[in-house]
């Protein structure tokens, strides 16, 4: 195994330990072990890329990993209460849907990239993650995850418009 897919690996190894440092009430060893992940999110498709070790495992459990991990964060933050259900829904959702058009494209040979507004959602949605899970309190800072939450929200909402407007050949069968 190389060093991208390990790195791929250690994230999602290091999803639990995350989860419960965050249910248990270890917010910053949570935010630490978030932003950690995050980071070998980073580094190993940068590693991948520049020395030509992109594998058929690294294409398959690199954007799973990284769903699984922001899907456990804002899965806690619904069980905290810190963020509505339903936006959760809204997101994880698009990421399976989102999944599943590359998978029928794949069927077909074709290969469908992120394209910038699913590139700006991800950036997005993981400072927004990263921003609240030190939990700082306050009026004002309930004020600023509430207005980065829906606008995560509203960039998952046009990425996804994007990823099928640009690519409805796939869901016609016209590749």
């Amino acid at each position: 195994m190389n060093l991208p897919n390990k790195l791929t690996v250690l994230r999602v190894i290091l999803i639990p330990f995350f989860v419960v440092c965050l249910m248990t009430g270890h917010a910053w060893p949570a935010t630490i072990l978030f932003i950690l992940a995050s980071l070998t999110d980073m580094l190993d498709g940068k590693i991948a890329r520049k020395y030509h070790l992109v594998t058929n495992f690294g294409k398959f459990m690199d954007p799973l990993a990284d769903k699984l991990l922001v899907a456990a964060a804002l899965i806690c933050f619904v069980e905290l209460d810190r963020m509505p259900a339903w936006i959760v829904l809204i997101i994880i959702s698009r990421e399976f849907f989102i999944s599943g058009f590359r998978l029928v494209a794949a069927e077909s040979g074709v290969v469908i990239a992120a394209g910038y507004w699913g590139k700006l959602k991800t950036a997005v949605t993981m400072v927004t993650i990263i921003f609240m899970l030190p939990d700082f309190g306050g009026s004002a800072v309930f004020v600023a995850e509430q207005i980065m939450i829906y606008l995560s929200l509203a960039l998952t909402i046009i990425s996804m418009v994007d990823y099928v407007i640009k690519n409805k050949r796939v869901l016609g069968g016209k590749m």
